[in-house]
């Protein structure tokens, strides 16, 4: 099972501050395991089979996103974006990189998912080009929020897996029990 392989590669213990500016007790490295090409093969081909009808184009963050939407442009056959942390100032000072219509209908593809703060800016910029983020689909929902915070801002939100399919226990459970 791909849930199994990733957890494998990529599943750290110790202490982490996450992008969130939280602590945690383990860290899921999406660099080791989209950079893997049996693990994004599988992954490509999963967030293909969740794109919504009538959607255009995919998108994805840097830098983790960036392997991930390809493959799933890859597997799916539709054109993806890039959405830079910040406007380069350099070149053509572009925030997104590819072609974007106005009106275009995007599912956004994220690595790992906290509290949506990464996905959520990159739906923003979307949107002010003129896009329709139609849905965030995350590879693991860690279930500290993410969910909440983008449904709350109105997208559709799906994940490939959560903590649990990795066999981890969430931090609300793992703080309770200690």
């Amino acid at each position: 099972m791909i849930a199994a392989e990733i957890a494998k590669v990529a599943l750290l213990h110790g202490t982490f501050t996450l992008r969130s500016g939280k602590t945690s007790h383990y860290y899921l490295d999406k660099y080791l395991f989209s950079t893997r090409p049996e693990i994004l093969r599988e992954l490509g081909a999963m967030f293909a089979s969740r794109v919504p009808p009538g959607t255009v184009r995919l998108a994805g963050a840097e830098l983790g996103g960036i392997p991930l939407v390809s493959a799933a442009s890859m597997a799916s056959g539709l054109p993806c974006l890039f959405v830079r942390n910040a406007k380069k100032d350099y070149g053509t000072s572009k925030q997104l990189e590819g072609r974007l219509e106005r009106g275009d209908r995007i599912m956004f593809v994220e690595d790992v998912a906290t509290t949506g703060g990464q996905a959520l800016e990159a739906a923003k910029v979307l949107r002010d080009a003129g896009a329709e983020v139609v849905k965030i689909v995350c590879t693991i929902d860690r279930m500290e929020g993410a969910r909440e915070n983008v449904e709350r801002e109105g997208f559709a939100f799906e994940s490939l897996f959560t903590v649990h399919d990795l066999g981890i226990v969430p931090e609300a459970a793992a703080s309770a029990g200690r």
